[in-house]
C-alpha cells in the first residue's frame, strides 16, 4: 500500500479491561497493518474524571464528553468497556445509529438488550462484536457463530464464573467451608467486595443467556434464566458427592429439546470423569454437544486484564478487516427462531437430596413412598450411622420432572420424622 489506511477508535472506559486494551493495542501497533490492512489509532478515551492521574496514557486523548466522540466523523469504531446497562446502552445505540462499529465486553447489556442492539447494527450496516462478554480469552462466541454454526448444537454447559469455581475448588481440595473459601477469594482479588453477582449465579446467568441465544438461534434474556448460587453448598456436601463419584461445580446449562429451551444456572454434581470436572481454580470452560459436531470443549482464563483485552482486540481486528474490505454488518443477529424458554418446574433433572431424619422404623420406607407416589424414582441411597437418634440420608434420584420433585419435598418436609432437609443439589 502506498498510503496505509488509518482506522480511528474511541475507548469508553479506562478501568482494568480498558487499561489492558490500551496497552495491548500499543503492543500490537506494528502488527495491525499485517493482520487487518490498516493501522489502529485510539484517538479518544472517555473517562469519568479528567483529573485522575493515569500512568502511561497521553492526557490529550482523554475526554469526559460522549458528544465529542459521537460527533467526530473520523471515529469509525467505538470500544465500550464501561459495564452496566446505562449509560452504555445509550452510547452503543447512538454510536450504531451514527454508523460507527462497536466492540463491547458488556455482558449485562448483551444479556438484556442484545437483540435490539444487533438488529440496530444490521439496520445501519455496522458491526457489533462482543467476544469478551463471555468467558474472557475463550473464543466461544466466535466458535458458536462461525466454526460450529453447522454443528446442530443441542447443549451448552459452562463453568463461566472464575470466582465460584475458585471457591468450590478450595472447598473440594482443602475441605474449607464456604465462608473461609470466599474470604481467600476476596483476599486474592478473585471476588469483588460485594460478591453477590458471582456467588448467586447472576454473572453466569448473563453469560449462559448470551451463549444460548447464539447456540440455538433464538433470543434468551437474563430474566428468563433460572439462577441459583453456591452459598448453601457445604464442605459436607462436597465430601458426600465425592463418595458417590462426583464433584460439585456451578454450571450454566442450556439445552434444546422438542418443546423449547432450558436455560439454568445452579450448582451441580458432575461425574468425576466429565471433562468439566477437572477445571480448577479461576479457569473457565465451556462444553458443547451437537448432533453433527458431537462433543467439544473450550478452556481458558475467563477474566482479568489481559485475557479479556485479548478477546476485545480479537474483535477489533475483525472489525478493522471488515472496514478495509467494505463488509461491515455481515454478522448480524443470528436469532431467527422464536423457541419458548421453559420454566424451571417444567424441566427434568436428577437430584441429590441430603436429609436428617429421626431414626425410627419405617422412616426411609415412608420417604421412599412419598417419592414414588410423585413419580420420583430413587437411583442410589446411603444412610449414615445414627447419632443421637438422628440418621442422615443421602438420596440420588433418577431423571424426574422438577415439579414432581418439588411436590415430594413439600410433603417430606412436613413429615413427623423429618428433622431437616440439609441439601438439594441437581445432578448432571
Amino acid at each position: 500500500m502506498d498510503k496505509r489506511k488509518v482506522i480511528k477508535a474511541a475507548l469508553l472506559g479506562l478501568g482494568t479491561v480498558g487499561g489492558g486494551v490500551y496497552k495491548l493495542a500499543a503492543r500490537l501497533k506494528d502488527e495491525m497493518v499485517y493482520k487487518t490492512g490498516a493501522e489502529l489509532e485510539i484517538s479518544k478515551i472517555l473517562v469519568r474524571s479528567l483529573g485522575k492521574k493515569r500512568e502511561g496514557v497521553d492526557p490529550a486523548l482523554l475526554t469526559d464528553s460522549w458528544r465529542e466522540i459521537l460527533e467526530d466523523p473520523e471515529i469509525s469504531l467505538v470500544i465500550e468497556l464501561m459495564g452496566g446497562i446505562e449509560p452504555a446502552r445509550t452510547y452503543v445505540t447512538e454510536a450504531l445509529k451514527a454508523g460507527k462499529n462497536v466492540v463491547t465486553a458488556n455482558k449485562d447489556l448483551l444479556a438484556e438488550h442484545g437483540g435490539e442492539l444487533l438488529n440496530l447494527a444490521q439496520e445501519h450496516g455496522c458491526d457489533l462484536m462482543f467476544e469478551a462478554a463471555v468467558a474472557g480469552a475463550i473464543p466461544i462466541i466466535r466458535a458458536l457463530k462461525q466454526g460450529l454454526s453447522g454443528g446442530l448444537i443441542t447443549e451448552v454447559a459452562g463453568i463461566v464464573n472464575g470466582t465460584t469455581n475458585y471457591i468450590l475448588t478450595k472447598m473440594s481440595e482443602i475441605g474449607m467451608d464456604y465462608e473461609d473459601a470466599l474470604a481467600i477469594a476476596m483476599e486474592k482479588g478473585y471476588a469483588e467486595a460485594d460478591p453477590t453477582a458471582d456467588v448467586e449465579g447472576h454473572d453466569a446467568g448473563r453469560k449462559i443467556a448470551i451463549m444460548a441465544s447464539i447456540a440455538f438461534n433464538s433470543r434468551v434474556t437474563f430474566s428468563q434464566v433460572y439462577t441459583e448460587g453456591i452459598t448453601k453448598i457445604t464442605a459436607k456436601d462436597i465430601r458426600y458427592a465425592k463418595d458417590f463419584g462426583y464433584v460439585i461445580k456451578l454450571l450454566g446449562i442450556a439445552k434444546k429439546d422438542e418443546d423449547g429451551i432450558v436455560v439454568k444456572v445452579h450448582p451441580m454434581l458432575l461425574p468425576e470423569d466429565h471433562p468439566l470436572a477437572s477445571v480448577r481454580n479461576s479457569f473457565n470452560a465451556v462444553f458443547l454437544h451437537g448432533e453433527a459436531c458431537d462433543d467439544a470443549m473450550f478452556m481458558g482464563r475467563g477474566a482479568g486484564e489481559m485475557p479479556t483485552a485479548s478477546a476485545v482486540m480479537g474483535d477489533v481486528i475483525d472489525v478493522m478487516g471488515n472496514v478495509v474490505h467494505g463488509c461491515c454488518g455481515r454478522m448480524g443477529c443470528t436469532c431467527y427462531k422464536n423457541l419458548p424458554v421453559k420454566g424451571e418446574e417444567s424441566t427434568y433433572s436428577k437430584f441429590f437430596l441430603r436429609i436428617q431424619v429421626k431414626d425410627r422404623p419405617g422412616a426411609l420406607a415412608n420417604i421412599s413412598g412419598v417419592l414414588g407416589n410423585n413419580n420420583v424414582s430413587i437411583a442410589q441411597v446411603y444412610q449414615k450411622k445414627s447419632e443421637n437418634g438422628i440418621a442422615e440420608l443421602m438420596i440420588i434420584t433418577d431423571r424426574v420432572l422438577e415439579r414432581n420433585f418439588n411436590d415430594s419435598l413439600a410433603i417430606i418436609s412436613g413429615m413427623s420424622a423429618m428433622k431437616e432437609i440439609s441439601s438439594v443439589i441437581r445432578v448432571y
